[in-house]
């Protein structure tokens, strides 16, 4: 227990340092951007009669800092508002946080992002099994057909063909929005069905997309697995064929495990354009959005959080490795 909480404490430091890491290459890269609009607004309320030193002070009452400072004392404010878990004001929802736009938008990317990612994993992983005990079969072939094919084939891609096929040519699922207006928040079955209704092609697509990937990784490591003495030796014990299957899968299993931590980044920076082809207000619309009017606190806040997220998801993983593979915790 020890090992594991000294372990979890490196991990947590090394998390903190890329945070800082990340948020002070997007604060400086941001700022690269052409446009400023804290400018623009001070221009605007120095043209509707206030003076110089009137309009820098409204403009660092709203946005939290001077627009006239130093880009280095901007950094330096930037970091002690981190510091007080103090994401600013935002420049495009005028007088709103930006720590309450962002809590607003990250259940929905969360919910579609976990809820993508376990699903894929299960079906790949399911059948990247079936494709390497049948794989001289027609049914081990046409899976891993299929999963060559999907693996090539980009998430925007995926995104876009359910959207036309789904909700436009045929209006099956509806599309925009993650549920109907008509409808009023609550935990009530009429609003968890339709918010899951809303959710169905947005996951779909996480699935179909990442299908590919986890059904050939799957395939080679059970290939891998077959030829190993312990399942040879209980072939020869003539166990069932279930129990067989449990062998292989439980041990083809672990080495997968460390790509979901590629997969959990991958997962979220697809999620950008899902968000946006099925019009779901997570983080990804919201960072797009704040792109397009430069709202440089949404922005940078935005993609702080799911830096955050990949991070904690990283060593979470991390984690849990130790925990299912005692190889790991001895080893250490």
């Amino acid at each position: 227990m020890r090992g594991f909480l000294l372990r979890l404490a490196r991990r947590l430091v090394g998390a903190l340092v890329m945070i800082w890491a990340v948020a002070t290459f997007t604060f400086f890269l941001i700022r690269m951007i052409p446009g400023d609009p804290v400018a623009a607004q001070l221009n605007m309320l120095e043209q509707q009669g206030m003076s110089e030193s009137q309009a820098a002070a409204r403009v660092a009452g709203m946005y939290g800092f001077y627009p006239k400072d130093p880009l280095p004392i901007q950094y330096l404010h930037y970091m002690q508002q981190m510091a007080h878990l103090d994401l600013g004001q935002s420049i495009s929802y005028t007088g709103v946080p930006v720590m309450h736009i962002i809590l607003s938008a990250l259940p929905y990317t969360l919910g579609l992002v976990v809820t993508g990612i376990i699903l894929t994993f299960i079906v790949g992983v399911i059948g990247g099994v079936f494709a390497a005990i049948y794989r001289n079969t027609w049914v081990g072939s046409s899976i891993t057909v299929v999963g060559s094919i999907l693996h090539g084939i980009p998430q925007f891609m995926v995104a876009l063909l359910l959207a036309y096929l789904l909700a436009t040519a045929h209006p099956i699922f509806p599309f925009g929005a993650p549920y109907d207006a008509a409808i009023s928040p609550g935990i009530t079955w009429t609003f968890l069905s339709n918010l899951g209704l809303h959710a169905v092609l947005p996951i779909a697509a996480f699935i179909i997309s990442g299908f590919g990937f986890w059904a050939l990784a799957m395939k080679a490591s059970v290939v891998t697995t077959l030829g190993d003495d312990f399942i040879l030796a209980a072939e020869l014990r003539g166990i069932k064929p279930s129990i067989r299957f449990r062998y292989i899968a439980r041990n083809a299993f672990l080495p997968l495990f460390t790509y979901l931590a590629i997969a959990i980044g991958y997962t979220f920076g697809g999620a950008i354009f899902i968000e946006q082809i099925f019009d779901y207000p997570g983080l990804g619309l919201l960072q797009l959005n704040s792109i397009g009017v430069h709202d440089y606190p949404l922005m940078q806040a935005a993609f702080l959080m799911i830096t955050v997220a990949v991070i904690v998801s990283n060593i979470v993983a991390e984690m849990l490795y130790t925990v299912i593979d005692p190889r790991i915790r001895t080893a250490r």
